[in-house]
């Protein structure tokens, strides 16, 4: 078992080729404790360092979201998939800084968004 929280904790967190579940129980912490509606559960499960499923539940949405290698994406059980949108500047990226405050980290997450927004990209 892997799990988020322990891993930011300091656990050491080593994938090996044994069946391994990787857990997020609040995935989406930050966004929990300030109250902004975007939380989800997030379980995955590899095999010889593969992913072979992963399930991601929406709490507030209460979508549940599932894919398995092979199998496709789905959403409450309808398939999904990317758009397909391969111009980049057609599209609309989504970012997230993560938490870390080491101004080398800061500086290199200005600098990735920074290229992508200049590309340009819709939003």
């Amino acid at each position: 078992f892997i799990g988020e929280e322990s891993v930011a904790a300091g656990a050491p967190s080593i994938l090996t080729d044994n069946p391994t579940w990787i857990i997020d129980p609040i995935d989406g912490t930050t966004n929990f404790v300030h109250r902004f509606p975007f939380v989800s559960v997030s379980i995955g499960f590899t095999v010889k360092k593969e992913i072979e499923f992963g399930i991601v539940y929406s709490c507030i949405e209460d979508k549940m979201y599932t894919a398995q290698r092979g199998k496709g994406a789905f959403c409450n059980g309808v398939p999904i998939k990317v758009s397909g949108q391969e111009d980049i500047s057609r599209s609309l990226v989504l970012t997230e800084m993560g938490f870390r405050k080491e101004p080398e980290h800061f500086h290199m997450m200005l600098a990735n968004i920074k290229t992508i927004l200049t590309i340009p990209v819709h939003g």
